[in-house]
């Protein structure tokens, strides 16, 4: 065989090779965000112009996620935050109202202690995003009603469903989320 025969089976096959190892390599981080996002990976597609500059936040946020110093409670904060919890429910009965609002500050001091930066609700969104994408819809809608309530236009049965949203965040920050990651020294 020629070298021109020779060039002309070698260049296409290392081409289409290369072209499988790059696409190969898009698929796995695409699965890998997914897996990590879980929903909140298509919710952040569905709000974005295009699936690379959705991506691209995507990677940005794990990035600032990463930088930050997430730590596990100790087990007297833990008892503290969840003898807290307990009087924010029995609050509740009384002044449901009341008992929503304190349940956001509540998750609000939880992510502060943990390390999550606490300068604004889309930045928590975002910043929870990375290990608590599973459950930042209970946040979400339990801090919708917590403002329908600061306008006293919430129903009780709203109110309700803010503390059990609330209440599913607060399991998970309480718990470490369930992350080896946090294992830290």
């Amino acid at each position: 065989m020629s070298t021109g025969t020779l060039l002309a089976i070698i260049i296409p096959v290392v081409v289409v090779v290369a072209l499988l190892a790059v696409a190969t390599t898009l698929l796995m981080r695409r699965r890998h965000l997914r897996e990590r996002f879980g929903p909140e990976y298509e919710r952040t597609m569905e709000g974005s112009d295009s699936r690379l500059a959705a991506e691209q936040e995507l990677r940005a946020r794990e990035k600032r996620h990463d930088a930050l110093d997430i730590k596990p409670l100790p087990s007297s904060s833990r008892e503290r935050y969840s003898r807290e919890w307990a009087g924010v429910q029995d609050e509740f009965v009384d002044r449901p109202e009341q008992a929503v609002h304190d349940a956001d500050q509540l998750v609000t001091s939880l992510m502060h202690e943990r390390g999550y930066p606490t300068e604004g609700f889309d930045q928590q969104l975002k910043d929870l995003s990375v290990e608590h994408g599973r459950t930042l819809e209970h946040y979400r809608a339990a801090h919708e009603v917590d403002t329908l309530s600061d306008q006293h236009r919430a129903t009780t049965e709203q109110l309700r469903g803010a503390m059990v949203h609330y209440r599913t965040l607060f399991d998970e920050l309480l718990s470490d989320g369930g992350s080896p990651r946090h294992a830290r020294a």
